[in-house]
């Protein structure tokens, strides 16, 4: 199975050739391609990747908004996301709905759906990927926090991230309900409390992308103390798990 990071660029106006599109991940297995997200950035464009399969985290703009004018293959979300995206011109044979209760396989990948705290109006889901050789893969698009992490990330082996900020938390509470973005601190710690040894940051803010090295060694510097390897994904990164 190979992972190809599209984009790695988050809801941010500021962009670089390294950090270009909106963050989407390609998963290439069995020569099948399984798309993770389709920003705004991908309007057009994600008719030339010609994916099999199109999963969608959030109802976003960065996560969900290149598909308002249709998909060229299937598409899956949860029910709270098809509400929020229900005027999108995606056909309706092409709209199929994902449960937190039901894993779903698609083309050999095994998904399971978990639900993670992040936005008020747009409720967001990571997933669990797992390929033929039970290598688990948890991924995270936009995350504040995931409850019960230590159960969660049981036996993941690769954790890929949320790059919004390295060390300053964008958390913040509304009517007593958190919202917002996780740092990278935050979770290397997740993955050092579970036994993970292997990250990918990809969806970077202003602080990667306007300060890529500066920021780069910073982040090494964390996973370090932490015994962790750590890859900064910029657009088109590939690696096979």
């Amino acid at each position: 199975m190979k992972l190809t990071f599209l984009g790695t660029r988050g809801y941010i106006e500021r962009r670089t050739k390294t950090h270009y599109r909106h963050a989407a991940t390609l998963i290439i297995h069995r020569n099948k391609k399984i798309m993770i997200d389709c920003g705004l950035d991908w309007h057009k464009q994600v008719w030339r990747i010609k994916p099999n399969a199109i999963i969608i985290t959030h109802a976003h703009p960065d996560h969900a908004f290149g598909l308002k004018n249709g998909s060229p293959c299937p598409v899956y979300a949860t029910r709270a996301t098809w509400k929020l995206i229900k005027n999108f011109l995606i056909a309706e044979p092409l709209r199929h709905t994902i449960f937190l209760t039901k894993p779903l396989t698609l083309f050999g990948v095994r998904f399971r759906a978990l639900a993670n705290v992040h936005s008020v109006i747009a409720p967001a889901i990571s997933l669990l990927i797992k390929n033929n050789h039970k290598k688990s893969i948890f991924y995270a698009g936009d995350i504040a926090y995931l409850p019960h992490f230590k159960r969660a990330l049981k036996k993941v082996t690769l954790f890929i991230a949320d790059g919004s900020t390295v060390t300053q938390s964008l958390i913040r509470k509304r009517n007593g309900i958190l919202y917002g973005h996780a740092s990278i601190s935050a979770q290397l710690t997740w993955c050092k409390k579970s036994g993970i040894k292997q990250m990918i940051v990809t969806h970077c803010g202003n602080q990667i992308v306007a300060q890529s090295r500066t920021s780069t060694n910073q982040i090494r510097q964390l996973a370090k103390l932490k015994n962790i390897n750590v890859t900064i994904a910029h657009d088109g990164f590939t690696t096979k798990i």
